[in-house]
């Protein structure tokens, strides 16, 4: 009841959270090509599992398939988890790939600042693999890549059909 005019409260409306069996929130809300969240129930891009575990060749591979279909946030996602279980003198190189496909998310909603600044912050990881990149990553195309975008984009848009490199200096199985 409210003291103040005697009138019952409605009860707080407790949403349930998709969880994991060890309780941690999923994110399982539908996103759309771009990764925006959309409406509960509404129909989506599937996004990749919170447990994906590839080996290298397989996530390059995916992710460039996903960044050749136009989902470069779908791609960032294969790339973050090949970097949180790439060794730790890869990881930077994974991390900086995957900040590329994320400001190239950016770029294509139109956030032409956050997308430079993830774009320079790429290749600036990126650029420390130029001479030896494992995995044949294409290190040097791609650091140049950011750099050029980043730079770009501050004054035009980047436009869809201007795609990120390829992940990759060779073909991958």
């Amino acid at each position: 009841m409210n003291e103040d005019d005697g009138r019952a409260r409605p009860e707080p409306v407790v949403v349930a959270r998709d969880r994991d069996p060890a309780g941690k929130p999923r994110n399982s809300r539908p996103r759309d090509a771009l990764g925006r969240p959309l409406p509960p129930g509404a129909p989506g891009i599937p996004t990749m599992p919170d447990d994906l575990n590839l080996p290298p060749a397989d996530a390059l591979t995916l992710a460039q398939q996903l960044l050749d279909d136009g989902l470069p946030f779908h791609a960032h996602e294969v790339l973050e988890a090949a970097w949180k279980a790439a060794p730790a003198d890869e990881r930077e190189l994974w991390r900086g790939l995957a900040q590329l496909a994320v400001g190239l998310t950016h770029a294509r909603r139109g956030n032409r600042t956050g997308a430079a600044r993830l774009l320079s912050r790429a290749a600036e990881r990126i650029s420390g693999y130029a001479h030896c990149a494992p995995h044949d990553i294409a290190a040097a195309d791609l650091s140049t890549w950011g750099r050029t975008e980043a730079t770009r984009i501050t004054e035009r848009p980047l436009s869809d059909e201007a795609p990120m490199p390829n992940l990759t200096a060779g073909d991958l199985p």
